[in-house]
């Protein structure tokens, strides 16, 4: 991950309440700690369903682009005054991409919608309990090295 993607997955933690990271941190936890001890498939299983989480950059992105939508259509064939809809949603989008912070962004972070970074850590973490990592060293190859944290 370069400095400008690290850069942007930390904007949301840093731009939520310390109590809502830590409980998005407690439920990584208590998912570790689930899985501990589980078998390889039980394992896998729940490595698949955070492969399909949707982060919070993803659900953002959506929901502006379905109500800009909505609100152009409204606009276009209602009434202009929907026209307002798309620009306030914009804006809000604009504002996330510049600062990492916008009006819902509170809002999905208190229904637990987590950051890439904060899946993807959960998910490393379970790779590691797994195995995945067991053969890798300082001797092994750039190659084998990344595949196996893509898992191939």
């Amino acid at each position: 991950m370069n400095n400008t993607e690290q850069e942007e997955q930390g904007r949301v933690r840093e731009s939520s309440f310390d109590e809502t990271n830590e409980r998005v941190d407690h439920h990584i936890r208590q998912s570790i700690a689930r899985y501990k001890g589980r078998s390889h498939g039980e394992i896998s299983e729940r490595i698949r369903e955070l492969d399909q989480e949707w982060s919070i950059e993803r659900t953002l992105e959506v929901n502006a682009s379905t109500l800009a939508l909505s609100g152009t259509l409204l606009g276009a064939f209602v009434n202009k005054r929907w026209f307002i809809l798309p620009g306030i949603v914009t804006t809000f989008l604009l504002q996330h991409g510049i600062q990492g912070w916008c009006p819902p962004l509170p809002i999905m972070r208190a229904l637990g919608i987590r950051s890439r970074r904060e899946i993807d850590e959960e998910r490393y973490a379970l790779k590691a309990l797994r195995g995945d990592f067991d053969d890798i060293s300082p001797k092994s190859s750039p190659a084998k090295i990344l595949d196996t944290v893509r898992g191939t």
